[in-house]
């Protein structure tokens, strides 16, 4: 998502969702660590436990496997909950550091929260896609509040995704705000499973911004992403992948969260402006790399140029050898010594 005003850069997402263990100060820690990385925005998740899951709801199996199966998820999201205040508190701090707070709201009352704390970008998670009373929830929010939109499809079919984008556009928000997202829901999830070349699809499909939110352990395939044109990317930060919680392990520590915005910076301005053309260096070095026509022996005046009396070598400071048809056959202007640059 290009952020209007500004340069044309790739938004990095720090995904902190409820790696905070419900602790306040571990969520501060979380925005400090994020600012630090280069992240643009640092994002949390909004929701309130009763809202979200019923208690017969059984965990994921990622969610049993990294944060225990003798609790129900209901249990677990009570311990994660955020509310006005911790939401109020991150804020401030990342106001303080330059650096946008986010956060994905899973029920209508939790996405009111935020947008009476004026959170400036509406995250539609993967699991809401389909759920049609919170998109007509969102697109009131966002549409004529100059809030942008980003919708992550994870599990999404095509058609689950063009439903949900038309609701959206129904709803008043302009294409231009609304930033789709290619996500693969497994945490951490096998590389084999990406399928990156989806969100090309979805470039192509509904011509908006797209990115991709990363669930896969590493930097490599975000960094591929950056490659692939992403508008977005997203990946969850942790302080300590070794800390209990259902997305640690898929999670990167500071130092590495560090590493995968410097290698998007990289790419970011290796990709150009897409025009083939010569860099002012290039137009240095193709000087000295470049040959030209010269004498390959002595030449008298008025022999003619042929294959047995020139050749090509550096520099191309004389006649293009693509202009070696027009040379062969005619009359030297002049001698020539072995190694000069053919004149006509």
């Amino acid at each position: 998502m290009r952020r209007s005003g500004g340069p044309s850069r790739i938004y990095v997402i720090a995904e902190a969702g409820v790696n905070h263990n419900g602790s306040v100060e571990t969520a501060i820690a979380l925005v400090r660590a994020a600012s630090r990385a280069g992240a643009n925005a640092v994002k949390f998740q909004a929701f309130r436990a009763e809202a979200l899951a019923s208690p017969r709801a059984p965990k994921a199996e990622y969610q049993s496997r990294e944060s225990g199966a003798d609790q129900s998820q209901l249990e677990m999201l009570r311990d994660l909950e955020f509310g006005e205040a911790e939401h109020q508190a991150v804020i401030e701090v990342g106001r303080e550091l330059g650096i946008e707070v986010l956060s994905s709201a899973f029920d209508c009352d939790s996405l009111a929260m935020l947008v009476r704390l004026g959170v400036p970008v509406l995250k539609v998670p993967s699991g809401e896609i389909t759920n049609l009373p919170y998109l007509r929830a969102t697109a009131v929010a966002a549409a004529g509040r100059a809030r942008k939109v980003i919708v992550s499809t994870g599990m999404a079919a095509l058609t689950e995704v063009v439903a949900a984008f038309r609701v959206l556009e129904d709803g008043g928000v302009a294409r231009e705000d609304i930033t789709l997202l290619h996500c693969t829901t497994e945490y951490p999830a096998p590389p084999e499973d990406v399928n990156l070349l989806a969100m090309v699809t979805l470039r192509e499909s509904f011509g908006v911004a797209v990115g991709y939110s990363d669930h896969t352990e590493g930097i490599a395939v975000p960094t591929a992403a950056a490659a692939l044109g992403a508008a977005v990317i997203e990946k969850h930060l942790t302080l300590d992948r070794r800390l209990p919680g259902p997305d640690h392990r898929a999670s990167l520590e500071p130092p590495q969260f560090g590493a995968m915005v410097d290698a998007i910076r990289a790419i970011e301005s290796a990709l150009g402006d897409g025009i083939k053309k010569p860099t002012p260096m290039e137009l240095v070095n193709r000087v000295v790399v470049r040959k030209s026509i010269v004498a390959s022996k002595a030449i008298v005046a008025g022999e003619r140029f042929c294959r047995d009396n020139i050749t090509t070598r550096r520099p191309a400071t004389g006649i293009s050898p693509m202009r070696w048809d027009e040379v062969v056959g005619a009359a030297a202007p002049h001698d020539f010594e072995p190694d000069d640059e053919v004149e006509l």
